[in-house]
């Protein structure tokens, strides 16, 4: 089994020492079971794209052909609806 060494928080090492104690776990046994359910809570990370985003196209955007008038009253519309 590989050994390793990490820091902490001093108040997190506290913690966990007192959680470790109230268990009669070792230190080394709560990491190595908080590493599993960290390993069992977080989902697998999404796969990385192969090419690069773009945003979606759409055919239904623009001012339809609409004249100065008709795209003047549809801002006075959407800014007063009772105009509507």
């Amino acid at each position: 089994m590989p050994k390793t060494q990490i820091q902490v928080p001093e108040e997190l090492f506290r913690e966990l020492r007192s959680f470790a104690k109230q268990r009669e776990w070792s230190l080394a046994e709560t990491f190595r079971r908080a590493a599993e359910l960290l390993l069992q809570v977080y989902p697998e990370p999404p796969e990385q794209q192969t090419t690069a985003w773009a945003p979606p196209t759409s055919g239904k955007v623009g001012w339809k052909g609409l004249s100065a008038a008709q795209l003047r009253d549809a801002a006075f519309a959407d800014a007063d609806p009772r105009l509507a």
